[in-house]
């Protein structure tokens, strides 16, 4: 979905909310799985990067569990147009929704929105200034890097590397949680 039918569709439904500051806000993130974790579940595993080895594929492993990053554009999940739920490509833990991704035209999944309880956050200064790298709460695995380019209702780009992810399609059953 393009951002400007995004917009015009959350406008048309009523979706945004104007507050005083007159930022535009999203009221309703539609979710396409039942993403309750219980808080216990988000607590960090004690597994660390060698154990998830084999688990995930090689490049996987090195992107979660070395920082590193994907090419641009080589990503299936670019082209990924579905409904449904983004989990982390290690512990399965539920990152983003549909509902929230967007071409950002960088090469990489980006969304708007993440399950921000599901994220971690680390200044990053791998690129000489600081930026703010996300990864999962749960197994530790590197996402990618927040941005403040991206569409409104919040005006962020999580810049997510396609490996570290796994698609779920709307009804299909998620997977339980690894680790």
């Amino acid at each position: 979905m393009k951002r400007r039918d995004f917009v015009a569709s959350m406008m048309a439904g009523g979706l945004l909310l104007m507050v005083p500051t007159g930022f535009a806000v999203a009221r309703d993130i539609r979710y396409y799985h039942d993403v309750s974790v219980p808080d216990s579940a988000l607590q960090p595993l004690e597994h660390k990067g060698e154990w998830w080895r084999g688990k995930v594929s090689d490049e996987a492993w090195r992107i979660l569990f070395r920082e590193e990053t994907e090419p641009a554009g080589t990503s299936a999940l670019n082209n990924e147009d579905r409904n449904g739920t983004f989990v982390c490509a290690a512990c399965c833990l539920p990152l983003f929704s549909s509902e929230t991704k967007y071409e950002s035209g960088t090469g990489w999944p980006s969304f708007w929105a993440a399950h921000e309880k599901h994220m971690g956050t680390k200044t990053d200064y791998k690129a000489f200034w600081p930026r703010t790298e996300y990864h999962c709460v749960r197994c530790g695995g590197h996402q990618g890097h927040i941005f403040d380019d991206g569409p409104e209702p919040t005006g962020k780009r999580w810049c997510n590397n396609g490996l570290a992810l796994t698609f779920v399609p709307e009804g299909e059953t998620l997977p339980a949680l690894r680790g």
